[in-house]
């Protein structure tokens, strides 16, 4: 099986799509509001929010019902979206984000400046 074929893959791409859609709405040309504003404790907010997505699950699959609004498939590739979110505030790399504040948005002392890692 080819990594094209995997179904896997074609959850990461519908993850792009989603994430790009919801950018649109969230940080739009008419809006001032930049995405790491949402964030205000930064890693910490995403990891928070990722927890809250978690008890979510939990709670769908231990009652059994199908959800009124959001699937448990829409709250998981929202995990997945966070989870890239805060890899990209952990690198210092989200639309918005101070180069001055560590990954927690704490300020910086000249001396202690965050260390940006990328990935090649």
């Amino acid at each position: 099986m080819s990594v094209n074929e995997r179904e896997s893959v074609n959850v990461l791409q519908e993850c792009i799509e989603l994430q790009i859609k919801k950018g649109q709405d969230y940080q739009s040309d008419e809006s001032s509001v930049l995405q790491a504003m949402h964030y205000r404790r930064g890693v910490d907010t995403i990891h928070d929010i990722m927890i809250g997505k978690m008890m979510r699950a939990t709670s769908l699959l231990e009652s059994g019902n199908a959800p009124n609004h959001e699937s448990l498939e829409d709250t998981y590739k929202d995990l997945i979206n966070y989870a890239s979110f805060a890899v990209s505030y952990m690198r210092g790399t989200m639309d918005g984000q101070q180069e001055n504040r560590d990954m927690f948005n704490r300020p910086c002392s000249p001396y202690n400046k965050p260390k940006i890692t990328r990935s090649k």
